[in-house]
């Protein structure tokens, strides 16, 4: 008889578990999470006025006398069910910062508010996709000989979109090293913003926080050729924030201006290197600046938070730029699962890590993301609500947070993470029953939607 394989034979001896129902139940807690952290501990709630235990909890009545709890990784290749929570809390994130709700006021649609794009410069001629790679007329060519362009005209998903058309001309040092600046460069650019909407509004600039506010949320993307760019949503508000009202002067057109101005203008310079010299360091020409109407003229405001949040759940290794877990030795990026442009940049980027110039970039530890070294997806602090208050009111939804006046006791530490093979087999089939799940509940809502719209007709 053939012998079942090992991940049937654990999710068999699992299932025959005499806690088996109760293991379950914390891993569809934990959304069927791929990767789970296991803590052993006990929490202790009382009534901060008279003593008595309100709830008490302890992980020696659980299986294995120890309790899941989700990773909260956000890249999807790393685990599916913690990304779809996290693009879910951008989505509402973002989306509150653009209408309202999640404690902003419904105000701020009528904000001047822009979604802004901003790429890296070119370091080089790459494959584009349909007739952009075509060569030149003149038949020009790059000093090693090559000619700049292919002559194919590659579809979208072509693998050699985004690579070098000739791996010699490429800036590698200057593709990482841009990588490494490119927060300093955003934060270079808010502040320049801010400068140019003073001046353009007759105020002495340190004064501009006394008439208006700016405030953001930034995600970062990989493009094809492995460089960064940002997607931003700027808006617009008055001196206190989301609840107040922006000065007159304050239009969708004068901010408009001040962030085309402001992206073309900032530099960043990098310290002097003997190997490398000093880089001036600065945004791409190519930027995108739409104004984002309440009228519904132009992007919508859920497209451009879907869009955010679409993005802010891919690994490195999604894109095909980087990998998702660090590396730690040159042996890790000879056989990382990359192609050769982003081998040669991670190669860049550990050689540059040597060089005592660059050792407040921490070069080496970033290696794994090409020397970017920012967040994701960053936030000022008064565009919209923030991760921790999405999770707090999920926490209260469900009935687990902290009871007012209550005072709570708690002991936990760290005993594992992750899944045996038969376990991994069960979480992924509680995720794939909860995606359904969902996918059915919006399907019996839209359904109600359009009966209610038929009805409405009739």
């Amino acid at each position: 008889m053939r012998q079942l394989p090992e991940a049937d034979r654990d999710a068999i001896r699992i299932a025959q578990d005499p806690h088996f129902s109760r293991w379950l139940e914390q891993v569809t807690a934990t959304g069927g999470c791929a990767h789970p952290v296991h803590l052993s501990g006990a929490t202790t709630t009382m009534d901060g006025t008279t003593g008595e235990i309100i709830r008490q909890y302890d992980t020696r009545d659980e299986p294995g006398e120890r309790l899941l709890v989700r990773c909260r990784n956000r890249r999807a290749t790393v685990c599916a069910p913690c990304s779809r929570l996290h693009a879910g809390d951008t989505f509402h994130l973002v989306r509150a910062g653009l209408i309202g709700g999640k404690n902003v006021p419904t105000t701020v649609r009528d904000r001047p508010r822009l979604f802004v794009t901003l790429t890296a410069p070119s370091f080089g001629p790459v494959h584009r996709a349909g007739a952009r790679c075509r060569p030149r007329r003149d038949g020009g060519s790059c000093e090693h000989g090559r000619p700049l362009g292919c002559g194919t005209e590659h579809t979208a998903n072509d693998p050699l979109v985004g690579q070098p058309l000739c791996p010699d001309c490429y800036d590698y040092t200057g593709h990482v090293l841009w990588h490494a600046y490119a927060s300093k460069l955003w934060d270079r650019f808010v502040i320049d913003v801010r400068r140019r909407l003073a001046s353009s509004a007759g105020l002495v600039q340190s004064r501009f926080a006394h008439h208006a506010r700016l405030s953001f949320a930034r995600v970062a993307e990989y493009q094809k050729r492995a460089a960064v760019h940002v997607h931003a949503v700027v808006r617009l508000d008055g001196p206190g924030g989301p609840a107040d009202e922006p000065p007159s002067w304050g239009t969708a057109d004068r901010l408009t201006d001040a962030v085309r101005a402001s992206a073309g203008r900032v530099r960043v310079r990098t310290p002097y290197s003997p190997a490398v010299g000093e880089l001036l360091l600065r945004w791409g020409v190519q930027l995108d600046v739409r104004p984002l109407h309440a009228d519904g003229d132009g992007p919508g405001d859920d497209a451009v938070a879907a869009y955010v949040a679409k993005y802010v759940t891919k690994g490195a290794s999604e894109t095909g730029a980087g990998t998702d877990h660090k590396v730690t030795t040159w042996a890790d990026i000879d056989t990382a699962p990359v192609s050769g442009h982003v081998r040669t940049l991670m190669r860049t980027c550990w050689r540059l890590g040597d060089l005592p110039e660059y050792a407040t970039l921490h070069l080496r530890t970033w290696t794994h993301t090409l020397g970017y070294r920012g967040h994701i997806l960053t936030k000022s602090r008064a565009y919209s609500t923030t991760y921790a208050a999405l999770r707090a009111e999920r926490a209260h939804h469900v009935g687990h947070a902290d009871t007012p006046e209550a005072i709570t006791d708690a002991h936990w530490r760290y005993v594992g993470s992750g899944h045996t093979p038969g376990a991994a087999l069960i979480a992924a089939g509680v995720a794939e029953d909860l995606v359904e799940c969902r996918r059915l509940s919006a399907d019996a809502r839209h359904g109600e939607v359009r009966a209610d719209h038929s009805s409405a007709r009739t």
